[in-house]
């Protein structure tokens, strides 16, 4: 699917504007249900993204504020778009968040990782071998799949900017044993000779440094109107950032992590020799 048609990315502009637009002419979120026959908890539904309006809650919201033609016509064909199915909806039952959706259409991806090697990055067998450590056995075939189907993000024709900075512990950590960590480091190698994908690694001598606090992910859009937003996914749920204050906050961590960093030259010839290492009985 084209990142031009991210049906999750729409929500957020959809809800977004609809909110502005109450705001706009000073109503609280009482007020408008009362007006519109609904109940305030409908109207928080819809002005966070937690519920699609339909066509015909969008025009009862226009005429309530009396909005012009052309911008209703374009929030009436934005609340038609928002029930377009992703690709990701074939996987359901293993995208069960938002991510999937906002990722799909961001225009550049920004990710510390800590532990792992980024999902977007990984082999088949390496992703098999995280996935069977942490899920049921019949869950295992059908999320590799969708794992792999979400990585072709970086191989399409207009791919995000993708940009990871990965702690040395990482690239070590012989997931799998030394064959399929050999794979991985290879696979790594490959992808960054990508225009658009760039690997660091933050070596074990940077000592102390201002990533300590865990993982997480920044996502950018190319659109003024969509937000950027910062990701942290964790055992007891997935934390979604969007204040610019603390989106902004976690850009200037990122840069700074970058700039403990090895330089994408360098890192890469680490994990070259890692991966030589793991030849050699």
């Amino acid at each position: 699917m084209s990142p031009t048609h991210s049906p999750t990315v729409r929500l957020r502009r959809l809800a977004r504007e609809l909110r502005k637009m109450r705001e706009h002419h000073g109503l609280t979120p009482e007020i408008a249900a009362a007006q519109l026959g609904w109940s305030r908890s409908k109207v928080s539904r819809i002005e966070t993204g937690r519920t699609m309006a339909s066509r015909a809650d969008v025009a009862a919201i226009c005429d309530l504020y009396g909005a012009g033609s052309s911008i209703r016509a374009g929030l009436i064909q934005l609340a038609k778009e928002v029930r377009q199915r992703g690709w990701w909806t074939a996987y359901s039952d293993v995208f069960t968040g938002s991510y999937i959706g906002l990722e799909d259409e961001a225009a550049f991806i920004h990710q510390w990782e800590v532990q792992l090697i980024p999902g977007l990055l990984q082999t088949e067998d390496y992703a098999r071998t995280v996935i069977t450590a942490l899920r049921p056995a019949d869950e295992v075939q059908r999320r590799v799949m969708a794992r792999m189907a979400r990585r072709t993000l970086l191989s399409r024709p207009d791919p995000p900017e993708f940009s990871a900075v990965l702690d040395e512990a990482a690239i070590r950590r012989t997931i799998g044993g030394r064959q399929v960590m050999h794979e991985q480091l290879q696979a790594l190698l490959i992808s960054a000779r990508r225009t658009n994908v760039t690997i660091r690694v933050l070596p074990y001598h940077a000592g102390e440094h201002p990533g300590l606090e865990g993982a997480f992910t920044l996502l950018g859009f190319s659109e003024p109107l969509d937000p950027d937003v910062a990701y942290v996914e964790g055992t007891a749920g997935d934390v979604y950032v969007e204040s610019t204050e603390q989106v902004e906050r976690c850009k200037l961590v990122f840069d700074r992590i970058c700039n403990a960093a090895l330089p994408p030259d360098e890192s890469l010839r680490l994990i070259s020799e890692l991966k030589d290492d793991l030849s050699h009985d």
